[in-house]
């Protein structure tokens, strides 16, 4: 007994030194539920289930693979007054500010683009009066009870769209697919990247948009070439049976220079035209340069031929831009341009139609006065005077009514005075 009881005693002093107490001196069970009983003996609960994964959050992505995007917008608005008062109201051959004494919002625009890693795509969407000579010559297709039609009206509200993918090669290495601004030229469809507000007769005449697919790589930080193969010139729906491929080269000094050389060749007669589906070729060169900081200069010239059914049709254009910087909230520009254009005469006497214009020449001079009292806002007053070899414009009383008779042109030149605001973000 008394060896038991010594036995005892020390048991419980070590108890006592190790925190606990006599009556804790057996191992607590572990945290848990409630053991399980069977029978007269206890089973320990069957160990708990592993936590759901969970998706990596954005932070824990690689830098590249985590999606970025900007969202952009502008709204172009103008008065524009004829001094030819045509009677139909409409100031001819001029693109988008086409109305003789309206206000009107000439374009309203949201343009998003998104990157996620390699993936690029892009969205401007548009409504206003621009896109209805944007698409003026997005051809009619008819359709069937099971293929819809489609016109110009199907894709007046979109100005680009396409996705594609960014190679790490050379500087970057891009191919995408969908709709995208035509490269052609100076001028560029948003206004505020434009040095006067209305657009010239070759802006006018050449491409705006193309619908396909491109490849542009960017040899050094200011090189780039691109091709592309397309359905043609503004046509989202083919109008033939072909195809048109584009290749460029670009060289861009950032705020100083742009020198770029087009070469563009394809079918653009519509299928079942009387000059048959031959091959257009088009060359288009333009230069830009900040000659100082209040001087910058730029130039366009265009050629393009076509060997038809009644002979060689062919044109050639060309405008020179110029813009000084008086003061900080203060632009001027100036812009000359020319277009000509031959139609060939078959054995019969019967004449091609033409690809652009109906009339042998035709010109332009536009003054632009640009008030900037905000970084993203312009004001722009501009006057413009256009002539024709022949009567392309309206003054006056105008014949026709437009729907069952053509209007008919009456006058040989017009001029015009245009108010402008634009705003962008």
């Amino acid at each position: 007994m008394r060896a038991a009881r010594c036995v005892a005693a020390v048991i419980a002093i070590l108890a006592l030194a190790s925190g606990g107490s006599p009556a804790r001196a057996q191992p607590a069970a572990a945290a848990g539920p409630p053991p399980v009983l069977v029978g007269p003996e206890a089973v320990p609960p069957p160990p708990a289930a592993p936590p759901p994964p969970t998706a990596p959050s954005a932070s824990s992505l690689p830098k590249e693979w985590r999606p970025s995007y900007t969202v952009g917008a502008y709204v172009e608005a103008a008065y524009t007054y004829g001094f030819e008062r045509p009677s139909n109201g409409i100031i001819e051959q001029r693109g988008y500010d086409d109305r003789h004494n309206t206000f009107a919002i000439q374009n309203a625009v949201i343009d998003a683009q998104g990157k996620l890693g390699g993936l690029v795509a892009r969205v401007a969407l548009q409504v206003g009066r621009t896109p209805d000579g944007y698409y003026l010559s997005e051809p009619s297709v008819r359709g069937t009870a099971s293929a819809g039609a489609a016109s110009a009206a199907t894709w007046r509200f979109i100005q680009q769209a396409y996705a594609g993918y960014r190679f790490d090669v050379a500087n970057g290495l891009t191919v995408d697919t969908g709709v995208f601004l035509s490269p052609v030229g100076v001028e560029r469809m948003a206004a505020k990247d434009d040095w006067n507000y209305s657009r010239s007769n070759l802006f006018f005449s050449l491409p705006h948009y193309h619908t396909g697919a491109r490849v542009t790589l960017d040899v050094t930080a200011r090189t780039r070439v691109m091709m592309m193969i397309t359905n043609g010139y503004d046509s989202v729906i083919d109008n033939n049976g072909g195809k048109s491929v584009t290749s460029q080269i670009r060289y861009e000094i950032p705020d100083g220079l742009v020198l770029a050389l087009l070469y563009m060749g394809g079918p653009e007669r519509s299928a079942g035209a009387p000059e048959g589906e031959p091959w257009r070729h088009l060359v288009d060169g333009h230069v830009s340069a900040k000659l100082t900081s209040w001087l910058e200069l730029a130039a366009q010239a265009d050629g393009g031929v076509e060997r038809n059914r009644y002979g060689v049709s062919w044109f050639a254009a060309g405008a020179a831009y110029a813009r000084i910087h008086p003061a900080s909230w203060l632009y001027v520009a100036g812009r000359g341009d020319y277009v000509t254009e031959r139609r060939p005469v078959d054995a019969r006497g019967a004449e091609a139609s033409p690809m652009f214009f109906p009339a042998s020449w035709m010109t332009s001079g536009t003054a632009t006065l640009d008030l900037r009292p905000h970084d993203h806002v312009s004001l722009r007053v501009e006057y413009r005077h256009d002539r024709a070899s022949r009567e392309l414009y309206f003054a006056g009383e105008v014949k026709g009514d437009g729907e069952k008779t053509p209007y008919v042109p009456n006058a040989r030149s017009q001029n015009t005075v245009t108010a402008a605001a634009i705003a962008w973000f």
